[in-house]
């Protein structure tokens, strides 16, 4: 009889990690048998704690680093390894890059089953902390308290026998009854930090409780910060369960006085259970309510509820790669399928002769249009619907718009519908440029694309989010 030897739950174990797997995690070996580990860096020997045990793979925290990998750096931020939100902040930023070059590789060789790639080099971030453009923090009730790591665990004695109610952070990763108190972060402007402190501030000394999912009631759901990084406007939107026009001028007063940067502030009110950021009701208490920001030529509005890349440098370069792979000389018909706000649509406009965007959120669809007008751009027509729909059944706006000529496909995290796959391959553009956060559905697609018209002759990634394990990658297909 074979005796198993590879590691069970709960065993501690001493790995070599050899490489970086995708979601932040590293990959190591115990007799062949794969260990997913988190904390870990490609280099690190370590000691870690399996957690988790399928029949042909476990996963693993690490207990202690014995040997640690010349990659491995001292992480800024003290919320780091709670948070979860800069997974790879330990990671030197120049091996980050590479990491994520090879998830497109993995991507598109195991999943797209293409060979022989030609992989640009991955455009870099110039700036790799103070990036985010836009922060979204949670009120709760209850905080997370994880007396293992690094980031402060215990409660204050004075908060303590005060006994506050009102935390206001990040929701630890799978934990949605609790957040992470959050006195720093290192993606948004010091700024940004300043009105996370005021509003902590300012929500207890008025005694303002959190909104409870289990007993449907409170007041407080999110504080939403957005910043332009070129006009510098900043906007501040405190997501509330119900409207309290006294709460919000004080509010509103107090905070121009603790932050005279401010340019707008907002209340979102949404009355419905879901824990979301948006609501019915929209209320502005100074400035006009929406913040501008400059790409390229273009000004783009940017309300609450808008849509709009979140690192606004790295989303520039990212239009630019989309730009360049649609290869415009100025009398194409370029369809922009999932526009959005219409931000790629406007970006490649002036090359192009017409360009058609289909969005499905209707909001989003005005706000193009707005973005349009505002920036005396005529050739853009913004479509709403539902993109499967337009492609196959609610088709008779094709009758007066010619054939694409460049296709650019911006698609959600999951990737395209099958049935609009098939629609763009009936309609046949002679040039597809698809841009992707999520190279494994890219590659998912483009196989599809790939094993019936289209040649893959380059890709491009680009790094919107340093210190996280997500890639922007673009990628060309020609028509055979």
């Amino acid at each position: 009889m074979e005796i198993d030897t590879t590691p069970k739950r709960g065993d501690e174990i001493r790995l070599a990690i050899d490489e970086a797997a995708f979601e932040g995690r590293s990959v190591g070996r115990v007799n062949g048998f794969v260990v997913f580990v988190d904390g870990a860096v490609p280099g690190d020997v370590v000691k870690a704690r399996i957690v988790k045990r399928k029949s042909n793979y476990a996963e693993a925290k690490v207990v202690s680093v014995e040997q640690a990998s010349p990659f491995r750096v001292e992480p800024r931020c003290k919320h780091f390894g709670v948070c979860g939100g800069c997974r790879w902040q330990h990671v030197d930023y120049s091996k980050q890059l590479q990491f994520k070059e090879q998830h497109v590789v993995d991507a598109f060789e195991r999943i797209g089953g293409l060979s022989n790639l030609n992989l640009l080099s991955i455009l870099g971030a110039d700036d790799i902390y103070f990036y985010r453009n836009k922060m979204e923090y949670s009120f709760a009730d209850r905080q997370w308290v994880d007396r293992s790591t690094r980031s402060g665990a215990e409660l204050p004695a004075n908060l303590e026998a005060q006994k506050v109610n009102v935390f206001l952070g990040l929701h630890v990763p799978q934990r949605y009854d609790k957040v992470l108190e959050i006195t720093e972060c290192h993606l948004q402007s010091e700024v940004s930090n300043r009105i996370l402190s005021y509003v902590r501030s300012f929500t207890r000394r008025r005694n303002l409780l959190p909104y409870s999912s289990r007993s449907d009631s409170g007041y407080l759901r999110f504080l939403v910060i957005r910043q332009s990084e070129r006009t510098r406007e900043l906007m501040v939107n405190l997501v509330t369960v119900d409207d309290r026009p006294e709460v919000m001028r004080d509010f509103t007063a107090d905070l121009r006085s603790a932050v005279p940067e401010t340019t707008t502030v907002v209340n979102t009110i949404n009355s419905r259970k879901a824990q979301i950021a948006f609501g019915e009701l929209e209320k502005v208490y100074y400035g006009d309510g929406v913040i501008h920001e400059r790409l390229g030529e273009h000004v783009f509005t940017i309300s609450a509820r808008s849509f709009f890349q979140t690192n606004t440098a790295q989303a520039e370069k990212l239009f630019e790669a989309a730009k360049s792979f649609a290869e415009l000389k100025g009398d194409e018909v370029v369809w922009d399928l999932y526009s959005g706000t219409g931000s790629i649509a406007l970006f490649v406009s002036d090359a192009a002769r017409e360009v058609v965007g289909i969005e499905a959120v209707e909001s989003a669809v005005r706000d193009a249009e707005r973005n349009a007008q505002a920036n005396n751009v005529r050739n853009c027509m913004f479509l709403l619907g539902d993109l499967k729909e337009r492609l196959t059944a609610d088709t008779t706006w094709m009758q007066s718009s010619p054939k694409p000529d460049v296709m650019i496909i911006d698609p959600p995290r999951s990737g395209m519908h099958p049935k609009a796959v098939d629609e763009i391959l009936n309609l046949a553009p002679p040039r597809i440029v698809y841009v992707s956060c999520n190279p494994m559905t890219q590659a998912r697609d483009v196989k599809v694309l790939c094993s019936e018209k289209y040649v893959l002759t380059k890709l491009q990634p680009v790094d919107l989010f340093p210190h996280t394990y997500h890639i922007e990658n673009v990628a060309q297909l020609l028509l055979k």
